[in-house]
């Protein structure tokens, strides 16, 4: 599926279907202007405030949807101040920052990167984890950290052949809650699901056999 373009009278929304892991933040929320399930246009960028149809992608959490005001004036590209991934239970790592995948800059600054194993989408969640009764815990332990110097600036995520998210930069680990549980500038996070110490990789891809770019 190629990018949806939605222009409306002050913003233009943008949908990328591939990374959509159907969280429905958007439909729940504002049916008005993501109207599910119809044949035709469903999404409707002149049926609520500009404020709120900017809202809609920042609380999308793989960066599907991204919103711009016409004017320029506002985007929802903006980087945060303080970069994030948080431990969905029983789902993804749902990152945002300064994103870069595989060194190349990403034009959202959220993504759900899988943490199952199973997305046909690597290293994107594609929601095959509900399918795969993949199960983990958004609470992860807390470890012992110092704070960063700096909270925000690139981060950058590679997939290891074979093997976990090697991430590099300034980073907080945060629990389903809102916890912060780590903060770190390099760590490995587990995508093989298989990992007895998630979100942290202990090396489990090896004997599972764990198969990936």
């Amino acid at each position: 599926m190629t990018e949806e373009v939605v222009q409306g009278r002050d913003v233009t929304i943008r949908f990328d279907g591939k990374r959509c892991i159907h969280s429905r933040a958007c439909v729940l929320g504002h049916p008005e202007v993501y109207v599910p399930n119809v044949k035709g246009a469903w999404i409707h960028p002149d049926a609520a405030s500009a404020e709120v149809v900017m809202h809609t992608a920042l609380s999308c959490p793989s960066g599907a949807i991204r919103v711009s005001h016409n004017d320029g004036s506002a985007t929802s590209d903006t980087p945060p101040m303080v970069n994030t991934v948080r431990v969905r239970e029983n789902g993804p790592l749902a990152v945002e920052a300064e994103l870069l995948i595989r060194d190349e800059p990403q034009t959202t600054p959220r993504a759900t990167l899988c943490r199952c194993g199973q997305s046909a989408n690597k290293p994107f969640c594609d929601g095959a984890h509900a399918s795969a009764g993949f199960t983990a815990t958004g609470e992860p332990s807390a470890r012992e950290f110092a704070p960063l110097m700096v909270r925000n600036g690139p981060l950058n995520v590679q997939p290891l052949k074979d093997g976990p998210l090697l991430v590099t930069g300034n980073l907080e680990v945060v629990s389903g809650t809102g916890r912060t549980t780590d903060k770190v500038t390099r760590t490995f996070l587990c995508r093989c699901g298989q990992s007895r110490t998630k979100p942290y990789c202990d090396g489990s891809h090896k004997a599972a056999g764990f198969l990936a770019d």
